[in-house]
């Protein structure tokens, strides 16, 4: 990778990738882009363009002008958001999908998405769960996850688009709040436990879901795309995660650093339908295997920095 156009650059992975991918290219050689301008300061100010991944012709413009080698495509509609408004979540989701795929396909483009352990359903193995096994979800989330595997497997084979993507479990992060997905309780604890001393979880206490620090998903996605292709026996949908958690293991782990924190809970039967949905715990080995995947955070550390890093906000 030399250049690299970012779509969805102000979701909850867009914005910390944006930044590490500057990090590690230069400023001038990552072009985030998502549907409005940015607000928070760490992509104010800096090279931006609006783009609805809806629009084909603007999306072709930018990389006609941007001239990358790279797209990462990580604009999309969360589960329980999704869920909320199916129609529209098919329209961003895989059309969005499809017009970016035709980018990359046209401009001979490096291409990244990352699918979800929301690819899974109620009919997939809960323990251990395989990379390639039944998959048949029950969220239109799900169905545009399963389809995207799909689709970037058949860009790849049909028309030798270098399509790359992983599964991810809920992600974890300080940087930027998260908005509208099943997992997010494990993201508002930690803010609520510093604000508020207490937390009421919308999920239930042993529901047990794969989670991954933000930082290993970040640097999962670059190493995947770093990867020689020859490495690679799969292209798209390698499982990944690095812990299986519930609100109980969290909220112990918190009581380290605050002890008197309170959890209590009001489940929410949307979004515990989805949890309950989702596998307990996903196999990792093929991409340990086949690019390296080695995750660096278990519960006890990230809590740690989870709690810090808020602490310092």
């Amino acid at each position: 990778m030399e250049r690299i156009i970012i779509t969805g650059a102000l979701g909850q992975i867009g914005t910390e990738l944006t930044l590490k991918l500057r990090e590690k290219y230069g400023e001038e050689n990552v072009l985030p882009t998502d549907i409005k301008e940015p607000e928070g300061e760490a992509l104010k100010g800096k090279p931006f363009e609006v783009l609805d991944v809806r629009d084909q012709e603007r999306m072709k413009a930018l990389v006609s002008e941007f001239k990358p080698d790279t797209m990462m495509h990580m604009a999309s509609l969360l589960s329980a958001t999704a869920e909320k408004n199916p129609q529209f979540a098919w329209e961003i989701n895989m059309g969005g999908l499809v017009n970016a795929l035709e980018t990359a396909r046209e401009f001979g483009l490096k291409f990244f998405t990352p699918s979800s352990i929301g690819a899974f359903g109620p009919s997939t193995p809960k323990e251990n769960t395989p990379q390639v096994t039944i998959q048949r979800p029950t969220t239109m989330y799900g169905v545009n996850k399963v389809a995207g595997e799909l689709l970037c497997d058949y860009y790849h084979e049909k028309f030798g688009v270098d399509t790359r993507g992983v599964r991810f479990p809920g992600l974890i992060s300080h940087v930027k709040e998260p908005g509208g997905g099943t997992t997010d309780y494990a993201v508002e604890i930690y803010f609520e436990a510093l604000r508020n001393g207490r937390y009421t979880s919308f999920i239930d206490k042993s529901t047990n879901m794969d989670m991954m620090y933000m930082e290993d998903a970040i640097d999962a996605i670059i190493k995947l795309m770093e990867a020689h292709p020859g490495q690679l026996k799969d292209r798209n949908a390698f499982n990944v995660s690095a812990m299986s958690i519930n609100p109980e293991m969290v909220a112990n782990e918190i009581r380290k650093h605050i002890p008197d924190f309170e959890l209590d809970y009001d489940v929410d039967p949307v979004r515990q339908g989805i949890a309950e949905s989702w596998p307990n715990a996903i196999d990792s080995t093929e991409a340990k295997r086949q690019w390296g995947f080695d995750p660096r955070y278990d519960l006890e550390k990230m809590t740690e920095v989870m709690l810090e890093a808020i602490r310092n906000k």
